[in-house]
């Protein structure tokens, strides 16, 4: 099971290359459980030797679960700092277990759809992630792992609470579902906002790429449950499953009403953004994360007809600071990274074509019939 994590993990042409449902504006799909063993402190409070005797117990039992048997495992002090942020990019560690030593851990199964962090802030952090709007089909395959792991582990449970964790808003089902969704439209049409506003008021949380306290690059953000006391999970996966599907039809409507009303201004944005990646010499991790999604937006409606969307999506990924580094021996400063990049995007992208101005649209026959989501977000 140990080994090379780089040669283990599949390539980005690969990784970008993987579909799912309503993936036009729902990059992934992410569902989470937190659990905690008996007999051992919460990892925030256990010294060093107790991490270490309870990451080689967890370690063990997640390993012998059929999903995990033939995948990637690791204590983080086996990684290094470039496999550690590799993982970090391809959302399969959170931030804080990337900075993680002795005493942690994480395993991996074959398809990366099923990764399992060990005492990050509850001994096991488990997620299973799917492409596109597939909460349903990610919470089942975690649910399976949690009853595979549970007849191995003893789980810390309490007939009043339910499962107890680390954090007191994990309490209960310990559950976290997420959706991590592209909405230049609404950005672009200054709706973004209220949006968010509005799914705040709902009990959930908008995040930015990376989780809780960070920007929300490229256009992308995340929206996921916030409390996960007083709920089934299935009630939890469907509530979300729900909100994401009003978000889509918003940002949806969003485009098609620039389109219709701003079509000048759209393809400024579109046509500005790929002159920029397709010439610049040099351009840095937050400019190319936010005008890959420019000329994401503009495949999406069409601009690019012979290009397939996953090379967009390839480039939201190995223009990344640890994907960049990747096969470079030597530590990359900014500004060689900046260039790099530059060069990269420049070679990937010289056989697109510039993007093709769509013919004006058509009067609707019943304007009406586009209108929002009433009563929704």
């Amino acid at each position: 099971m140990p080994g090379d994590l780089q040669q283990f993990l599949s390539q980005p042409s690969e990784a970008a290359a993987r579909t799912g449902p309503l993936d036009r504006i729902v990059f992934s799909s992410r569902v989470r459980l937190a659990r905690n063993v008996q007999g051992f402190a919460f990892p925030g409070w256990a010294k060093k030797p107790e991490r270490v005797r309870s990451l080689d117990v967890i370690r063990g039992a997640v390993e012998q679960v059929a999903p995990m048997k033939e995948g990637f495992s690791s204590p983080m002090d086996g990684l290094s700092g470039l496999e550690k942020q590799i993982l970090v990019e391809r959302h399969l560690v959170s931030r804080e277990h990337a900075a993680k030593s002795g005493g942690s851990g994480i395993v991996l199964n074959r398809s990366e759809s099923l990764c399992v962090m060990i005492n990050e802030e509850d001994h096991l952090r488990m997620q299973s992630l799917r492409p596109g709007l597939q909460l349903r089909e990610a919470w089942k395959a975690i649910d399976e792992l949690d009853s595979a792991l549970e007849s191995r582990l003893p789980f810390a449970f309490s007939q009043e609470l339910g499962y107890l964790t680390a954090c007191p808003t994990n309490v209960g089902t310990g559950i976290r579902v997420s959706a991590m969704l592209h909405l230049p439209g609404l950005v672009l049409g200054e709706q973004v906002n209220k949006t968010i506003q509005s799914v705040n008021k709902l009990g959930l949380a908008v995040r930015g790429l990376y989780g809780e306290g960070t920007e929300a690059l490229g256009n992308i953000f995340q929206v996921s449950n916030q409390m996960t006391l007083g709920e089934s999970e299935p009630e939890i996966v469907e509530r979300l499953n729900k909100v994401v599907l009003q978000m889509i039809e918003h940002e949806t409507n969003a485009r098609q009403k620039l389109l219709e009303e701003k079509p000048k201004v759209l393809l400024n944005h579109i046509g500005r953004a790929f002159g920029v990646i397709s010439n610049a010499f040099s351009i840095s991790s937050k400019e190319a994360m936010n005008l890959l999604s420019m000329v994401r937006l503009g495949h999406d409606m069409e601009l690019f007809p012979d290009q397939s969307r996953a090379l967009f999506d390839e480039l939201f990924l190995t223009t990344q600071p640890a994907h960049l580094q990747r096969g470079h021996p030597g530590k990359l400063g900014a500004e060689e990274r900046d260039l790099l990049r530059a060069d990269l995007l420049r070679e990937r992208l010289q056989g697109v074509s510039r993007p093709v101005v769509p013919k004006p649209p058509s009067p609707p026959a019943d304007a009406a019939g586009s209108a929002g989501i009433g009563g929704g977000i």
